[in-house]
């Protein structure tokens, strides 16, 4: 017996009718514990419903979760990034010169991806991202010289007002409450001719929203997304699925509910019909 078939059968016996009432007490009491963080508990039917149930916590917005982004995030790479970093590349080439990061942090994708990849000189990244970031962001910014970022809190008006040639969220959508990709970009002035989303929550169950610890006495509501529905939505919008690939280091393990439960998250990527007519020309 392997080890990962051992775990699953002490699982299967800790889930079991007997002992179940006393496991899922004890992982609510875990999940709620400082030693909690990066879990995940309950099924719930709305974000507020998942924050009536929280404790009351800043979610992202606190300084305390971003110190990891400047001081490791900015300078270096993960397995997940490389698919990114190989589109965002061919779009480069292709002569995109725009970029619209929700949910950014303070310009990890930009700070680490530069050291990798060419970027055009006039490269404009704005990220969105919640009032403590931004200003950690725009301090950040001004320290590097980083002089293609710009940061706004306000979701509303950035897609309003976005120019941009890709769309890029890495792990930030499930934690809006309102922020599917069909949504957004149908909100966006001008349509991206790219969408790069990563760290995605996507299965081939039903929708559901659960909540995360994320440490340093923070939580949120996490929304996990129906594989086929998700893609079926951005695809109406006239986009055609080029790329998708299992991100390892993310998964979702849901205390009760192994049938919501999944081993890994996944990455998308997204083209318009006119960059699939365009064959793409390696330099």
């Amino acid at each position: 017996m392997t080890y990962m078939s051992a775990a699953h059968v002490v699982r299967e016996f800790l889930e079991g009718p007997l002992t179940r009432p006393a496991f899922m007490h004890w992982r609510r009491q875990h999940f709620l514990s400082e030693d909690g963080a990066s879990f995940y508990f309950g099924v719930f039917d709305s974000f507020a419903s998942a924050r009536r149930w929280l404790p009351a916590s800043p979610e992202f917005n606190t300084d305390a979760l971003q110190k990891q982004y400047v001081e490791v995030r900015t300078q270096r790479i993960f397995a997940y990034d490389y698919p990114v970093m190989w589109w965002l590349s061919s779009a480069f080439r292709d002569g995109a010169q725009s970029i619209l990061d929700i949910g950014g942090s303070v310009g990890v994708h930009y700070y680490a991806y530069r050291l990798f990849i060419n970027m055009p000189e006039t490269l404009s990244w704005s990220i969105v991202e919640v009032p403590s970031v931004v200003a950690m962001g725009r301090t950040l910014a001004a320290v590097r010289k980083a002089a293609a970022l710009d940061f706004s809190e306000y979701l509303t008006e950035s897609l309003s007002r976005a120019r941009a040639d890709v769309l890029i969220s890495a792990g930030a959508l499930q934690y809006m409450e309102n922020a599917s990709p069909a949504n957004l970009i149908e909100r966006m002035t001008k349509r991206p001719s790219r969408v790069l989303l990563n760290k995605l929550p996507i299965y081939d169950g039903e929708d559901f929203i659960t909540t995360q610890n994320l440490g340093n006495g923070c939580f949120a509501p996490v929304r996990v997304f129906n594989r086929g529905t998700f893609i079926s939505a951005i695809e109406a919008q006239g986009y055609v699925l080029k790329d998708e690939w299992s991100v390892h280091e993310r998964g979702l393990y849901l205390p009760g509910f192994p049938e919501r439960s999944f081993t890994h998250f996944t990455g998308l990527y997204f083209s318009d019909e006119d960059t699939r007519a365009r064959p793409q020309v390696l330099r």
